[in-house]
């Protein structure tokens, strides 16, 4: 079977810049666009230059890549020539070999909305893209409010689409603008406009997720002959987001009929990075990964039940529709207080624990989890500690080093004008009968306080003697906190996440009345699962 080409545009530093809270900056946007060329997305669409400085900057240094570099912007403004409207100038003197152009197809938001007449409107995207393709670029038509404005006028939206095929478009983009139209609509239009004398080679879909359809909605136009997808890295962008390439992406290379009749620029060896690049756009956005997320997210191939667990052991795909790491992921058998053996023996092999299916060590280790999570622990979302308290159980757990003391203080003093806040900790550690006290305090490189749990990490991971080498690359990621019980009898529990150089994140937990004490307990986890994992040898 001859597979046709379908074409992957990603809008994460245009679209999804227009995310609330976030802002790229240049050396961001570099990053960002050299992991979407890597995995292998066909446009990169940049910005819009002149818009912002930040845009007009990356523009002058964007890097060189595989991908089609698209600069974005707006047809010409009614009453002058596309040759001199100064804001499609900017965007077109950006030098990238592609330019998308966004017009209105919804011929009641021409009228309202920019207060220009229909021909008027056509003209506008017509000269455009002329005046876009004479200059020797690819140029796209971005369709805003298409589908809308098909229901409002058919006539008028693909009158526009037409002008901007006439005029030398290569893509032609039907846009869910608002994210209110259902799939079986998307689909059924999309077909129509085929019909009508647009060529699926040339049409492209981009959806918003105001229904949480965006993905769907995006399958349905490319099962009705659509050619080209446009989306953005986790789902970023306006209001609800844009749709989700870490969803599609996969979806269209795996599952049938998509992976059976398309082909893409994507190759298995990429896709196997999409779970690492799609974390590397929360660390840049000093973002929590959403653990539910499909394919990529820490809980997408989670197996929490008993049942479950031992169904995997015999056969994965009967609780995981693709193998994990397909898409760089992991398989993951959590512990809590619903866990049964099955689950028990499954994350010890993971961590490389050899147990008889018939010790009696693996009811002593359950029934100290589940007494454990009556105090408050939470070990399936902490399974750096859960190995720890198993192997502690099993006598496996080799001890490194002791703390015999710890102290912060959290102080507020006038500096100049300002009343500014300074934690600092102190930490004395015990290695082969060697003490070592280290202080740090938790300024940031912007001088600001960065609280206790950040001065505490620093000062525990500054001199470790001769385990040093294995934690220099640690860091701190994720903070949480929860209150559990409530009133007077209350406690805390913290999970703190942390990484490494090699790319690992592992979570631990630490429960304690005081906030400042549980932290301390994660913090230590995190240190022991880390010199446990890269093998460090115990002194003395």
């Amino acid at each position: 079977m001859i597979r046709e080409r379908l074409f992957i545009y990603d809008t994460t530093l245009r679209d999804g810049q227009q995310t609330q809270g976030v802002q790229f900056s240049v050396s961001e946007k570099v990053q960002i666009a050299r992991a979407l060329d890597a995995l292998g997305v066909d446009y990169i669409e940049g910005g819009w230059p002149g818009a912002n400085p930040t845009d007009s900057d990356f523009f002058a240094q964007a890097p060189q890549t595989r991908a089609t570099f698209t600069a974005f912007g707006m047809t010409k403004r009614a009453g002058r020539s596309a040759a001199n409207d100064d804001v499609l100038a900017a965007v077109i003197n950006a030098g990238t070999p592609a330019v998308c152009i966004v017009g209105k197809t919804h011929l009641g938001q021409v009228e309202g909305a920019l207060g220009i007449s229909a021909a008027d409107n056509l003209d506008a995207i017509g000269s455009s893209i002329a005046h876009i393709r004479g200059l020797g670029r690819e140029a796209l038509f971005d369709a805003e409010h298409f589908f809308d404005g098909w229901k409002h006028d058919r006539a008028h939206a693909l009158a526009c689409l037409m002008a901007a095929r006439e005029a030398g478009a290569a893509w032609i983009v039907l846009c869910d603008t608002n994210g209110g139209t259902l799939p079986d609509e998307i689909g059924r239009i999309t077909a129509e406009v085929i019909a009508a004398g647009i060529p699926g080679r040339q049409l492209g879909i981009h959806c918003h997720d105001d229904t949480g359809n965006a993905v769907a909605g995006s399958l349905a136009a490319i099962a009705a002959g659509a050619r080209q997808v446009q989306g953005t890295l986790n789902g970023l962008g306006e209001r609800c987001g844009n749709a989700n390439l870490t969803a599609l992406i996969p979806t269209l290379l795996l599952k049938p009929p998509f992976a059976e009749t398309l082909e893409t620029g994507i190759t298995p060896e990429a896709l196997a990075g999409l779970t690492r690049v799609s974390r590397m756009l929360d660390d840049i956005l000093n973002r929590v990964p959403l653990r539910s997320a499909p394919y990529v997210g820490a809980s997408a191939f989670a197996h929490k039940a008993g049942l479950h667990a031992s169904a995997i052991l015999k056969d994965p795909s009967s609780y995981e529709h693709i193998p994990p790491e397909t898409v760089g992921n992991t398989r993951l058998i959590p512990m809590s207080n619903q866990a049964g053996q099955s689950n028990l023996r499954a994350r010890l092999a993971a961590a490389g624990i050899a147990i008889a299916r018939d010790d009696p060590r693996l009811a002593r280790i359950l029934d100290t989890i589940k007494t454990r999570e009556d105090q408050g622990y939470a070990y399936d979302g902490a399974q750096a500690s859960f190995e720890l308290v198993a192997r502690a159980e099993l006598g496996l757990l080799p001890r490194f080093f002791d703390v015999t003391r710890y102290r912060v203080t959290v102080e507020r003093r006038r500096v100049g004008a300002e009343i500014k806040t300074l934690s600092e900790a102190v930490v004395v550690v015990q290695i082969d009968g060697h003490r070592s006290l280290s202080v740090s305090e938790s300024l940031g490189e912007d001088g600001t306080d960065r609280g206790p749990v950040n001065a505490l990490s620093k000062a525990l991971g500054k001199d470790l003697g001769p385990y040093q080498s294995c934690i220099d690359d640690m860091k701190l990621v994720d903070f949480r906190v929860r209150i559990t019980q409530g009133g007077t009898d209350a406690v805390t529990r913290v999970i703190i996440d942390s990484e490494d150089g090699q790319g690992r994140r592992w979570s631990t937990v630490g429960v304690s009345p005081n906030i400042v004490d549980a932290s301390f307990e994660a913090l230590l986890d995190a240190v022991n699962w880390k010199l446990l994992r890269d093998g460090a040898t115990p002194v003395g």
